[in-house]
């Protein structure tokens, strides 16, 4: 039995009882391109470390009931980081019934809700759906820890990361001017990588100063060099993009381009140090 189901703990119970107190809706917009995308023949994943009932009621509230009609595959429990970096043989697949796990499977046959697992399973079952010896996948994720690095190292897929530092100081939100003021698809603009938060300061860029009488110099953090390393691309939502065709083409993140190349909508320095 879950957490959730035995109503263990303050938590669940309040988000049982409250959840549009901790929940936002998921923008229209979001709905419509994750349909897109279903109609266009991507098949959707969803892959989360939440069990299986409590997924049920988070993606019931924020995508609709029939959120599970969105995706080919739902796998919950999935205990990233190792659904990515563990053998099929120490992360079984399991079967759910009434959101409990049942048997272990040898392979993954077909496309369905499912519990735990790992990333080679699930990889070969791709390929059996796509008929491509290597087809690609692009995986989302707002954790560097979970789901970035280890989708980006062990598994070798093209990764989004959500990253909501870049909506600026307290989350602020940039109006996009009207379509015809501004380039096709143009997203609106973001805050400069080195604007600071009072509190914190750049999350991106830290200022180091110089000796003897050299000028102070900006550097970026240990947190933009891995984004840049294990992301394709970073932005601060899907709905950033939920409205960009789907034959968008975004610069990606490369050793032998800027290192804010993969930030959509495109960032910049003001400092004038780094271009």
């Amino acid at each position: 039995m879950s957490a959730f189901s035995e109503n263990c703990g303050l938590y669940f119970p309040e988000i049982k009882r409250n959840p549009g107190k901790y929940l936002h809706s998921c923008p229209e917009s979001v709905r419509k391109w994750l349909q897109q995308l279903k109609n266009a023949g991507k098949i959707l994943l969803l892959i989360t470390s939440s069990h299986s009932d409590y997924c049920r009621l988070l993606c019931e509230y924020t995508l609709g009931d029939d959120f599970a009609d969105l995706f080919d595959i739902v796998i919950t429990n999935a205990l990233k980081p190792g659904f990515f970096s563990h053998s099929p043989s120490q992360r079984p697949f399991h079967t759910l019934k009434n959101d409990e796990e049942q048997e272990a499977l040898p392979s993954l046959d077909k496309p369905g809700w499912y519990s735990q697992g790992n990333a080679v399973h699930l990889y070969e079952l791709l390929k059996k759906m796509t008929g491509k010896p290597q087809p690609k996948v692009v995986y989302f994720g707002d954790s560097m820890h979970s789901d970035i690095f280890p989708a980006s190292h062990y598994s070798k897929w093209e990764t989004v990361l959500i990253l909501e530092e870049l909506r600026g100081e307290e989350g602020e939100k940039h109006e996009a001017e009207p379509l015809e003021k501004r380039g096709k698809y143009e997203g609106p603009k973001a805050k400069p990588l080195n604007t600071l938060s009072k509190k914190w300061g750049s999350f991106f860029i830290d200022s180091v100063s110089g000796q003897e009488n050299t000028e102070d110099s900006s550097v970026y953090t240990l947190s933009s060099n891995k984004i840049s390393t294990y992301s394709t691309i970073a932005i601060p939502s899907i709905e950033a993009i939920s409205e960009l065709p789907l034959d968008y083409k975004f610069t990606r993140f490369s050793s032998s381009s800027s290192k804010t190349a993969g930030y959509y909508p495109f960032v910049h320095y003001t400092n004038g140090l780094i271009k």
